[in-house]
């Protein structure tokens, strides 16, 4: 009789604490345990970024696949990464304006994606669903997505992983490429665990030559403005090109400073440049609360990487409304993990990003109504998307506007105002003040105590660069010079030691800290003169529209 008591005891215990564990798990969050993420082989294996990796793509006919790279269509082939081979795998070639660029280039070296579950489910690598293959135009450093994406890692910003391979096709040497990490299932399940949220790529910009998404404007308007004719044979900067003007409903929009050799809008010289609103994004990809119908939205929701219902859309429209009147901030953004980000992507000027006058390139993460930022494309930071030419001999002025740009007005075309997702860490003194302290960790923590002696910056972009030069010299696809590679990737680690040295200042209070306090003040600039951006590869001209070779 009393072992059965003893029993019914156990039983009720096992029940107690089985009940208990439960209602930890479901309320884990709020518990402060946070989930824990998926172990993915892949990240030690294709991500392990001490070497150049190798990566074959085996296909029949890749004599004819080019000729279909702009339609963006999957076609089968194999691949083999680091002697592991992996069967009947989709590829595409990847981008926008680049798919046109490199058709006029002529090599063919266009940016892949590789989907190993295309063809049959359940196929990975190691875990990974998807990965992109960047051919790295428009970057003559060879390092500015990497560095940027390491960067924003190493800060606690939930980035892609990247790491560089040289590729073949049939055995053939095609090139160095950097590996990147797909924003997708095996990318949320590494960061967020496997109850993560939904992903959206708010875009309402197609360049032409990809899948566009969203409303459509003139390339050709667009490709004449920065840098007219391809970059070449301009030498009137003040006059607009006259298809510019038909290319834009008739209309002569703000010319853009600093791109593609056009006369600057007003300012003083060395004050940050600015661009007019030709290219602004919408409304929803600005993520600006305009009303409750999701139709107002569609830039947003056709964009969605995850399955949404109704539910999802009214939630996340609930949250855009309160993060644009500054309501409940820490309950609809992740304030700590935006911030961050901001802090690396205000660092690396980026314009052909959120803070841009584009508006597109970056992915909105929303779990339970809270809303973050995922870095994405890169490879015009650094300035590369407003530098001039060299032609126009304005290099040096234009380094000192993205040395010095403000890091509290960090928007180039409009203002801070416009984009709820910033707005809201430049309304609140408390915000601003760990906007400010952050930035300062990251200084901290990236160039030493200042003096940028054996920094952890400098020793991982010279380890970079030792690495990848051998593979740059035999690229036989690339798209810029040997030479040009080290210009641009010495210019690259100037750059970035004086863009530490003018934040320094203005985080002390000795430089401006917003467009309208450089414009009134430029004596404390740091002096970038002797740099030129363009050095580095830029939206204009080679590596841009590129002229023909």
């Amino acid at each position: 009789m009393s072992t059965h008591k003893q029993i019914d005891k156990i039983c009720c215990g096992v029940m107690l604490f089985t009940l208990i564990v439960t209602a930890v798990f479901m309320n884990g969050e709020r518990l402060g345990i946070m989930p824990v993420m998926a172990q993915t082989g892949y990240a030690s294996r294709l991500f392990d970024d001490s070497r150049v990796h190798s990566i074959d793509i085996v296909m029949e006919d890749w004599d004819s696949f080019p000729d279909t790279c702009e339609n963006e269509e999957y076609s089968a082939c194999s691949v083999v990464i680091d002697n592991e081979a992996y069967k009947n795998v989709g590829i595409r070639a990847k981008g926008n304006t680049s798919l046109s660029q490199v058709k006029e280039y002529g090599n063919d070296r266009y940016s892949f994606k590789i989907e190993f579950d295309c063809y049959e489910k359940g196929n990975s690598y190691h875990g990974l669903d998807k990965i992109s293959l960047n051919n790295i135009i428009q970057d003559n450093t060879y390092m500015k997505d990497y560095l940027t994406y390491k960067m924003m890692g190493d800060f606690g910003v939930a980035a892609p992983l990247c790491s560089y391979v040289y590729i073949t096709v049939n055995g053939e040497e095609w090139g160095l490429y950097l590996a990147v990490e797909s924003v997708e299932e095996s990318f949320l399940a590494r960061n967020y665990g496997n109850g993560y949220g939904n992903l959206y790529k708010p875009d309402s910009m197609d360049m032409g030559g990809g899948r566009g998404n969203g409303d459509k404007f003139d390339r050709d308007g667009m490709e004449e403005f920065f840098g007219g004719a391809r970059g070449e044979d301009r030498k009137d900067a003040g006059e607009l090109p006259k298809k510019a003007q038909k290319g834009f409903d008739g209309e002569i929009p703000e010319l853009p400073g600093g791109v593609g050799g056009f006369e600057k809008s007003e300012m003083p010289e060395g004050g940050p440049p600015q661009f007019g609103g030709m290219f602004k994004g919408s409304s929803d990809v600005l993520l600006q609360y305009t009303d409750d119908a999701s139709d107002s939205y569609i830039n947003i929701f056709d964009n969605a990487k995850t399955y949404i219902t109704d539910t999802d859309k009214k939630r996340l429209i609930a949250s855009l409304k309160k993060m644009g009147q500054g309501e409940d901030i820490e309950h609809v953004v992740d304030v700590e993990a935006v911030i961050r980000y901001f802090v690396v992507h205000n660092f690396v000027c980026n314009f052909d990003s959120y803070t841009g006058s584009m508006v597109h390139n970056y992915y909105l993460y929303e779990k339970d109504g809270q809303l973050s930022m995922i870095p994405w494309d890169y490879n015009l930071a650094f300035g590369g998307f407003e530098a001039q030419s060299d032609a126009d001999g304005n290099g040096g002025s234009n380094a000192n506007s993205m040395v010095n740009f403000p890091i509290d007005s960090p928007v180039s075309g409009g203002s801070v105002e416009e984009r709820p997702m910033l707005a809201w860490i430049f309304n609140n003194e408390e915000y601003t003040e760990m906007y400010h302290r952050y930035f300062q960790e990251f200084l901290d923590s990236h160039f030493a105590d200042g003096s940028f002696s054996n920094s952890y910056f400098e020793e991982m972009i010279s380890s970079v660069k030792e690495m990848i030069a051998p593979y740059v010299e035999k690229d036989p696809t690339k798209f810029c010079s040997y030479e040009e590679f080290e210009k641009g990737s010495d210019t690259l680690k100037q750059f970035c030691l004086l863009r530490a040295e003018s934040i320094r200042g203005q985080l002390a209070g000795t430089i401006p800290s917003t467009s309208e306090g450089q414009q009134q003040d430029k004596t404390a600039l740091v002096d970038a003169s002797g740099i030129s951006i363009s050095d580095m590869g830029t939206m204009a001209g080679r590596g841009g529209f590129p002229s023909h070779r």
